[in-house]
């Protein structure tokens, strides 16, 4: 086994969780297998791939950004409930 029970107990001791014995054998068994996994990935070769954020190639999303005029104030405020000097109004919520 790469991890200990004592480990695993630790892990989730951090994380909060109380595991019964039985779990604690459980979660020992699961995670000794992940890492049996990572220690095997880390036997590929990956020497001149380059690493990437994503599988696919992503592009940008956003548009290019365009000045334009504002609504104005009397615009913006038309739609407010309250407002007051060129301002939204609200009510106070701290006495």
């Amino acid at each position: 086994m790469k991890i200990s029970e004592k480990n695993v107990a630790y892990v989730a001791g951090l994380a909060r969780l109380s595991l019964t014995p039985e779990e604690l054998k459980t979660m020992t068994g699961q995670m000794d297998a992940i890492l049996g996994y990572v220690d095997k990935l880390n036997e590929l070769n990956t020497d001149g791939i380059i690493p990437t954020a994503h599988a696919v190639p992503m592009a940008n999303a956003f548009r290019v950004d365009q000045v334009v005029t504002s609504i104005g104030t009397a615009a913006a405020l038309a739609n407010a409930p309250h407002g007051a000097d060129g301002c939204f109004q609200v009510p106070k919520v701290i006495e």
